[in-house]
């Protein structure tokens, strides 16, 4: 009951991650970086802030180069994502969370300007479409995690059945070890039972003999003084 309860979970659990998937937003949006307000596209996930921020930094070192971290910002120089531009661009970059869940917001700038929702439609577009591909493989990451944490449940529910079987198995056992213990007492009384029977019939038939034995003690002493007697008479 307790693997199939588990079973199900793991399909609810499923069920909403796949559901959730679909939860992500992406907006212009502004943030203040070293002290200068910038304008820039913020990704919106429902996930842990901790668990954004490793995948994206490892994401964006992957997609446009060695990001570097200070204060909380992440850049890269020189950046090459050619889905959104083919210029290099220099990314700056930040991880937080707010009341509507985790955000990824970054800033990109193209050297002469910066990626903008009405200046620079098309850029604008396919850095969005990046966005939303990351926000994608993080949901994926998020549910094959808790895939991997439910199979070590599952294992571990397995093997706790296993040591319940054989706790059951074991106890079966001694059941019957003591039945088998129970009959060999209750043999081992009757024949306790017999020997004790047939020792107070010896005592019975000892006590006979002893008085049979005594007698012939006294009639054979009484013989004996006869024969004295008689002695005495031969003169």
């Amino acid at each position: 009951m307790r693997v199939k309860g588990l079973i199900v979970a793991i399909g609810l659990m499923l069920s909403s991650g796949m559901a959730s998937a679909q939860v992500m937003q992406v907006d212009e949006s502004e943030q203040t970086i070293s002290g200068v307000k910038r304008r820039g596209q913020q990704l919106t996930v429902q996930l842990d802030p901790k668990f954004v921020e490793k995948h994206w930094k490892d994401h964006l070192s992957k997609e446009a180069g060695k990001a570097k971290h200070s204060k909380g910002v992440y850049t890269v120089e020189g950046a090459e994502i050619h889905s959104i531009s083919k210029s290099p661009m220099r990314i700056s970059s930040t991880v937080g969370s707010h009341g509507a869940g985790s955000f990824v917001w970054w800033s990109l700038d193209m050297g002469v300007t910066y990626i903008d929702k009405s200046a620079t439609p098309a850029e604008y577009a396919a850095a969005g479409r990046f966005m939303e591909d990351f926000a994608r493989k993080l949901y994926r990451e998020d549910v094959l995690l808790q895939i991997n944490q439910a199979e070590d449940v599952l294992r571990a529910t397995k093997q706790e059945q296993d040591r319940v079987v054989k706790q059951a198995n074991d106890l079966q056992l001694s059941i019957q070890k003591n039945q088998k213990r129970k009959l060999e007492l209750e043999a081992e009384l009757v024949r306790n039972a017999e020997e004790l029977k047939q020792l107070e019939q010896n005592v019975e038939l000892n006590v006979k003999q002893q008085e049979a034995s005594r007698q012939q003690v006294q009639a054979m002493e009484r013989a004996v003084e006869e024969v004295r007697d008689r002695l005495k008479e031969i003169k």
